[in-house]
């Protein structure tokens, strides 16, 4: 979950990229600045006080290569502010701003297996089709669940399992 300092710094991010109208460019450079900020020994010297700050934003720039001009002003930015951690979730408020304004909506489908392809198209349609909007689905597999389906879009979560069903069914029992 980004922190509220990573929200701040995404919605910044995204009202440049939508006023340039840059969107898909901005998320390029987010996910390459969070793969070079995710890496534990890059953020470990980038978050390093003891290290002068000019010092670690030359870092930064060495690594044009990989980043745009605009990747590594953020990135001196994020340096300059001790805030190179919230990479991961500066990134992902950006994206859930852009699903936002395109009228996108993201959902985990958690499960006890992989779904093949078409378990996967079938769930996300069925969502898409309830709501009214694209729906992005990531699976995710949990053992735990035994068997069904936990959905979470938004702040609903609709649960499906077996193990919750198995819970419930304790309760009643425990109850009597």
């Amino acid at each position: 979950m980004a922190t509220s300092a990573a929200r701040r710094y995404a919605r910044a991010v995204f009202e440049v990229a939508q006023a340039d109208g840059r969107l898909a460019e901005w998320a390029d450079r987010i996910a390459g600045l969070r793969s070079l900020l995710s890496d534990a020994q890059v953020a470990t010297v980038l978050s390093n006080p003891t290290i002068a700050a000019t010092e670690r934003m030359r870092l930064v720039s060495d690594a044009q290569s990989e980043l745009d001009a605009e990747a590594v002003n953020l990135a001196k930015l994020l340096i300059e502010s001790n805030r190179v951690r919230e990479i991961g979730g500066i990134a992902e408020e950006f994206e859930r701003l852009s699903d936002e304004s395109a009228g996108r909506v993201r959902a985990l489908a958690t499960t006890a297996i992989e779904l093949d392809p078409a378990e996967r198209d079938k769930v996300a349609d069925e969502l898409s089709k309830q709501l009214g909007k694209e729906v992005r689905l990531d699976v995710l597999v949990d053992p735990r669940v035994l068997g069904g389906l936990k959905l979470q879009y938004g702040d609903r979560v609709v649960d499906a399992t077996v193990a919750t069903r198995l819970q419930q069914l304790r309760r009643r029992l425990a109850a009597t």
